[in-house]
């Protein structure tokens, strides 16, 4: 018997794995009351915006995957909101910067995670808006013992607080000090904006789905608008060194609506491998996975070996420089080019038995890459790591973990699956709006601010993000939801973790708890946009003779602690039985699954 931190987690029921225990108890805590898995999602959504504060918030945003009982097919639930209408790169050279700053106001998109989890709840949930929100404004109103992560995270930005953001200083360095591990912590601010949503809805009478659209115009025209277009023209100190004014305004807020779209598929090894589109990160996991078919070697599936790694890491270089070159919202992505099996051929000739350290994207159809000036050889920037508010709050490229992002998925006993990875909004960000209880996020620092890109700043463009679920079918059925905080390494994370559990086997807790790698030889999605080529990240649990062969492939390996990379979480059900099943991550010590 295989030893693992914690069980693979199976039942009939229901299962719910997230980041954050409280969260994970909460939806649990929905199925039994008759809730299905939306409901479910939808409560630890707003749970996880009250208890990982520091990791994402009702600023932020969140894409999902969903598939129904009713209908299998995987559905993209987009809440990532978009450039605000005067967000431009004329705007920003004004400014005289060259790249958008990693905090501040002025680095905010549109809030897109509230609207996307009502939405969520409208079209497939069944239990009412004051049901589903009631353990958030709890926690958010009466206290919940806070993780050390959080303190520690004020505590990094605590000269900023005090000296430039005093309405983040007034909620968060209360008697004049950080919280600590454990202290009972509330935010009243926060829970009396979500009981006004609840009112909002209640105001438009008995009808579920009636409760649930004024609870929606309520933000998006209403009060929490308001609040947002007056604190949005306030200017604050932001990683340019310099106080500036935001851009997002009450009619931005107005004009967005959640959506939902197709996703991009994979069909491999028998399954269909389901991720948000090309406007996000999420296909780099599939050009990995069909890169890694076309080299034909069963060897390149396995990643406790160096030669598994290195091809990997290799196929995931190439993958990430397409995504720099030709992912973006709005853009014309040659989408089923970068996925076509010949375009897998070409790319897998790429790989040889020596790391790379260049950017080479492809040519997909012929057609000419274009990267931004900013990660041409020679100009790519070093990390800056004395800037905790800059950037995704992730894990560092030597393994310290300043934070991540959430993630949470859901299945139920009827066949309802969900994977959400919400983030953004998190209380470094940006300061405090008073009213709210809440900041708003920074995902524009994810745009070039340089015309003809395929991530170019443009307004009502989405940011093409690094959040990334994932969800596998197979026959049609779904059969996987997971996913993992971490910026650039969501992918990264989820691909050994995949090819552990539908290639080699083993258990969701097994293949979560394994020693863990990633890559930093790619341009990074946040501020200040630096790369580190060919170096790898390497959890130290590796054994030494694996280590030295990976050396001798050339890659500069930099070892981390023996259990620092990643937060993933997983349910998987199998359609023949209904058995489910449920793993967590125990990095961090806050993931937890529970179901029955």
């Amino acid at each position: 018997m295989t030893f693992t931190t914690r069980p693979t987690l199976q039942g009939t029921f229901g299962m719910v794995s997230s980041t954050h225990w409280l969260a994970s108890q909460a939806a649990m805590g929905i199925l039994e009351r008759g809730g299905n898995a939306f409901d479910a999602a939808v409560t630890a959504g707003f749970v996880l915006h009250v208890v990982e504060p520091h990791l994402n918030g009702p600023g932020g945003e969140v894409p999902a995957i969903v598939a129904t009982a009713q209908d299998p097919t995987p559905k993209v639930l987009c809440g990532q909101g978009p450039a605000p209408a005067g967000a431009t790169i004329a705007h920003f050279r004004s400014l005289g910067m060259d790249l958008i700053p990693g905090s501040g106001p002025l680095a905010a998109a549109v809030p897109g995670a509230v609207d996307a989890w009502l939405l969520l709840l409208r079209d497939h949930g069944t239990l009412s808006l004051d049901e589903v929100l009631e353990p958030a404004i709890g926690y958010a109103g009466a206290g919940h013992p806070l993780v050390g992560r959080v303190g520690d995270t004020v505590a990094a930005v605590r000269s900023l607080f005090e000296e430039h953001w005093p309405t983040s200083a007034q909620l968060w360095l209360r008697d004049g000090r950080p919280p600590t591990a454990g202290e009972l912590f509330a935010n009243p601010a926060y829970a009396r904006t979500l009981r006004k949503l609840v009112q909002a809805g209640q105001a438009a009478g008995a009808d579920r789905e009636a409760q649930i659209e004024a609870a929606r115009r309520a933000w998006s025209t209403g009060f929490v608008a308001e609040a947002i277009d007056r604190f949005s023209r306030r200017p604050f100190q932001d990683s340019s060194g310099s106080p500036h004014a935001g851009l997002v305004t009450g009619a931005d807020l107005a004009a967005y609506s959640a959506t939902w779209e197709e996703p991009a598929t994979l069909d491999w090894h028998g399954y269909s491998v389901a991720k948000t589109g090309f406007w996000g990160q999420g296909p780099v996991l599939l050009e990995t996975l069909s890169v890694l078919d076309a080299l034909d070697d069963a060897g390149a599936y396995d990643p406790s070996t160096a030669a598994g790694i290195h091809a990997q890491v290799e196929a995931l270089k190439l993958a990430f420089a397409d995504r720099e070159a030709w992912y973006g919202d709005g853009a014309d992505v040659p989408a089923k080019a970068l996925l076509s099996r010949e375009y897998a051929r070409e790319r897998a000739a790429r790989i040889g038995a020596r790391a790379s350290a260049e950017l080479r994207p492809g040519r997909p159809d012929a057609a000419e890459p274009h990267l931004p000036a900013h990660v041409r050889p020679g100009a790519v920037r070093r990390a800056d790591p004395a800037d905790p508010t800059t950037g995704e709050p992730t894990v560092q490229s030597d393994g310290v973990t300043r934070g991540d992002t959430c993630h949470v998925d859901v299945v139920d006993r009827w066949g309802n699956m969900i994977s959400a990875t919400p983030s953004g909004g998190w209380l470094q960000s940006s300061p405090t709006i008073p009213e709210l209880g809440f900041p708003l996020g920074s995902r524009l620092q994810m745009f070039w601010l340089e015309e003809g890109l395929a991530s170019s700043l443009a307004p009502g463009r989405r940011p093409r993000t690094t959040l990334s679920p994932t969800m596998v079918h197979r026959d049609g059925e779904p059969v996987l939801a997971c996913g993992t905080p971490g910026g650039d390494q969501q992918d990264q994370w989820q691909l050994p973790f995949l090819l552990r559990h539908l290639v080699g086997g083993q258990s969701l807790q097994e293949a979560i708890d394994a020693p863990a790698w990633h890559t930093v030889s790619l341009p990074g999605s946040f501020y200040p946009r630096a790369m580190e080529p060919g170096v790898l990240v390497v959890e130290d649990r590796y054994d030494e003779d694996v280590l030295a062969a990976l050396r001798a492939y050339g890659h500069e390996v930099r070892l981390s602690d023996a259990w620092s990379l990643g937060r993933l979480c997983a349910v998987t059900r199998d359609p023949a039985t209904g058995v489910l099943a449920a793993g967590a991550n125990p990095r961090g010590m806050q993931g937890y699954a529970c179901g029955r």
